[in-house]
């Protein structure tokens, strides 16, 4: 878990989503309405024309029009539901959001509750953080004016549900089972909230900046929103900038402005879009646009609004098999390229970077990912590590050639602090093994087999150690053992 911080907030546009917080550490309700006023009731046909008419994205990572989602769950027996977690370590925005703005990302969801029906708004947080607690204070304070006669108008009911605060746990299908009550994994591609969600009910799922923007949508209205930002993408977008500032700007500003804004140098490289995201070169993130449209161009993705630059005094290739390695280890284990590929990915890297790989075996590693993943994570690590063999191709040339770019790992990229996980060993009884080599087929990953088929065993982490145990019911000799290795 990442120390919590509430970042600082920078803006190259108009105040809107971060309007009041210079002067405020928390908008409590009076203040926010003081601010913003109260959103007028929409019925779901204004409520859609309404993000049809700027083409209001999602702001979570796959800007999928909103309109569309509103669409796709009709009025009736439904759940809102309010994706907060931000399991991705450069990430900042939503829970700056949650802290200090959480009345706005509420509008939002109300105004899409009552349009819809819905029974129920469920906002998810990371479990134990202060986002999780602001956003609880919130809604008590909603409760209380409802108690002494204020318009609050919603009737239905309003939770905030902590999870854990897991790389995984924000995708869509990971957080719907969280709030159910199940492991917060992802349930496959197939599955869609809209369709099934929370309580087997249709859900509809967006991000905490999403429902933010709804409120300053309606507030303003289509024409006031688009007074800033582009044709195509008009109104304005938050960014995390270096894991620590989150700044509003205007769709259309140069990314070197934002850099220049936050004190900041593009260095070897701009990480744009998160670990799921795209390395931009030093050179392309010179005349890099912000905006969908611009960070395509660029050969990069918006996603969540994650600039990260590296320093030059860092080892390019170093950090990224760091971040590798970690989103490995963050993977749920269901399908052959988390539980078989992603470790190799990381693998290979490594090994490039002490200088005894290569740049092909990272890439045969990737190939063997992409697009056959139970979900998208494989696929996002698989643009992350490609990338950055397109934008560091001068450090690769370095370390395939001399063994190393002679420059340490910092750790430039944000990371959450190592916790202390369960290791377990697996152990045979070698007057039982017989050498038939099933743990071997079970857990490829972890266990070698010698030229006569007798194993030898890696460390297991915590999160195999069911396959582990499996491995150990099936042995046919009964050889084999595990037990806690810490």
């Amino acid at each position: 878990m990442i120390p919590h911080r509430v970042p600082r907030v920078l803006r190259l546009a108009p105040a809107r989503l971060t309007a009041g917080l210079d002067h405020c550490r928390r908008l409590d309700l009076p203040a926010h309405r003081a601010l913003h006023g109260e959103p007028a009731r929409r019925e779901l046909d204004e409520l859609i024309e309404l993000a049809e008419e700027v083409d209001l994205r999602g702001r979570g990572g796959a800007a999928f029009p909103f309109a569309r989602k509103l669409r796709a769950v009709a009025p009736g027996e439904r759940v809102v539901l309010v994706n907060a977690v931000e399991g991705e370590p450069a990430s900042a925005k939503d829970e700056m959001l949650l802290v200090r703005a959480p009345h706005l990302v509420l509008d939002g969801a109300l105004l899409a509750a009552e349009a819809l029906r819905a029974r129920e708004v469920i906002v998810a947080t990371a479990e134990g953080e202060v986002s999780q607690a602001s956003m609880a204070a919130a809604l008590e304070e909603r409760r209380a004016a409802t108690v002494s006669g204020a318009a609050e108008r919603y009737g239905g009911r309003m939770r905030v549900v902590g999870l854990p605060e897991r790389f995984i746990t924000g995708e869509g299908g990971a957080l719907v089972r969280g709030v159910n009550g199940l492991e917060a994994v992802p349930a496959g591609r197939r599955r869609r909230a809209a369709e099934e969600g929370v309580g087997g009910l249709p859900t509809l799922l967006s991000n905490a900046e999403t429902f933010a923007q709804l409120a300053v949508l309606a507030e303003l209205g289509p024409m006031g929103y688009a007074e800033v930002g582009t044709a195509r993408e008009p109104g304005t977008v938050l960014l995390t900038v270096g894991g620590e500032a989150v700044v509003e700007v205007m769709a259309g500003v140069p990314l070197a402005t934002v850099l220049e804004e936050c004190g900041l140098e593009p260095g070897e490289g701009v990480l744009v879009g998160g670990y799921h995201g795209a390395w931009l070169s030093a050179e392309a993130a010179a005349t890099a646009v912000v905006s969908r449209e611009g960070m395509r161009l660029a050969g990069g993705v918006l996603g969540a609004g994650i600039v990260v630059p590296l320093p030059l005094t860092t080892c390019p290739l170093g950090e990224v098999a760091k971040v590798a390695a970690y989103l490995a280890a963050q993977s749920s284990g269901q399908c052959g390229p988390c539980r078989l590929g992603l470790p190799e990915v990381a693998r290979t890297l490594c090994a490039l970077t002490e200088g005894s790989g290569n740049a092909d075996d990272v890439r045969r590693a990737v190939r063997s990912v992409e697009r056959r993943g139970a979900c998208f994570h494989p696929d996002g690590t698989a643009r992350f590590v490609l990338s950055a063999l397109d934008a560091f191709s001068g450090d690769l040339a370095v370390h395939e050639r001399r063994g190393s770019c002679g420059r340490p790992i910092r750790g430039a990229l944000p990371l959450p602090e190592p916790q202390e996980e369960p290791r377990y060993q697996l152990d045979v009884d070698w007057t039982r093994c017989q050498g038939h080599g099933l743990c071997a087929h079970l857990l490829p990953e972890f266990v070698d087999l010698d030229e006569h088929g007798y194993p030898s065993f890696r460390e297991v982490p915590a999160w195999m150690a069911r396959d582990a145990r499996r491995a150990v019911e099936m042995c046919p000799a009964l050889a084999l053992r595990l037990a806690s290795s810490g």
